[in-house]
């Protein structure tokens, strides 16, 4: 094949996949364009946060639990703080970090799933009891406990989240490389003399990318409510830095006077995670062949 030939067959490649992403998206139902204008919202506003936010992420002012006003359009904090910055603060860092977390579980707990699955024998025991142990252990408990040896830093939080829930992409991995694994086309790119590195990345993990991308917004979810549940107990994400679990506990002591602003940081890890779940969905359904009876 010439270059110009190369060229064009690339060209249709890609305006083959992007007419059938085009497609799906078309007959996608409502639930799922919510999911995806929720997930671009909360996106938008992450990436944003300092010029769309009216104040300072600390600053404080003299009013504490200022009431709701042209001011502070949903009150400040205990501390004076606006709650409407906080806010669009905790969509950065809340949401920035559960996505480095959830990677970085993903590039562990996949990279050593297939290479279980491909290799079998020996690496494989030796991975899978490892990971039996570590799951013998209730996640949220294990990380309190590391949390509090190796203390709260953002460093920390991510490294210790990310090697607990990596154990369950691990399991799935596995489970997905094995049925891969003894297909015939694997055994015939063993045969040509292809290496491991190969057979890993263009046979074994192009053919279970589908579940593991729907596995990848479920972990994501998650990760999302445990470091939201870990900030809520205090060992968390740290002040001063605005994250929606912190704000929660901070702000708990209103919803005694009627007040609902506790209720917006929990409304927005809420509506998150039910968008999240709704992609979710809708791609396991088209990713699988599944079609709605009329």
């Amino acid at each position: 094949m010439t270059s110009t030939e190369h060229v064009v067959a690339v060209s249709r490649q890609r305006r083959t996949r992007a007419s059938r992403v085009k497609t799906a998206l078309k007959k996608a139902p409502f639930s799922a364009w919510f999911g995806i204008v929720v997930i671009l919202g909360y996106v938008f506003v992450a990436l944003l946060a300092p010029w769309i936010a009216p104040y300072g992420e600390t600053q404080v002012f003299s009013e504490a639990f200022a009431p709701w006003s042209q001011e502070f359009i949903v009150g400040t904090d205990q501390l004076g703080r606006d709650v409407l910055t906080r806010l669009i603060y905790g969509a950065r860092n809340t949401v920035g970090i559960a996505l480095a977390t959830t990677l970085l579980s993903f590039a562990v707990g996949v990279t050593l799933g297939l290479l279980a699955a491909m290799y079998r024998g020996w690496p494989d025991q030796i991975l899978s009891r490892a990971v039996d142990v570590l799951m013998s252990i209730p996640s949220l408990i294990f990380a309190l406990v590391l949390l509090s040896i190796f203390g709260s830093s953002v460093t920390s939080l991510i490294l210790i989240i990310a090697l607990l829930d990596s154990t369950r992409v691990f399991r799935l991995a596995r489970a997905v490389g094995l049925n891969v694994a003894v297909m015939e086309y694997v055994e015939a790119a063993q045969l040509r003399g292809e290496g491991p590195r190969w057979i890993l990345t263009k046979e074994i993990l192009p053919n279970v990318l589908p579940p593991l991308i729907a596995e990848f917004g479920l972990r994501f979810c998650f990760v999302f409510l445990t470091i939201a549940a870990l900030s809520f107990l205090g060992v968390g994400i740290q002040p001063p830095t605005a994250d929606w679990g912190s704000m929660v506990r901070e702000n708990a002591t209103l919803i005694t006077y009627g007040d609902i602003t506790p209720l917006l940081p929990a409304g927005a890890i809420a509506l998150l995670t039910v968008s999240v779940n709704f992609v979710v969905d809708w791609f396991l359904h088209t990713t699988s062949g599944l079609r709605d009876e009329k």
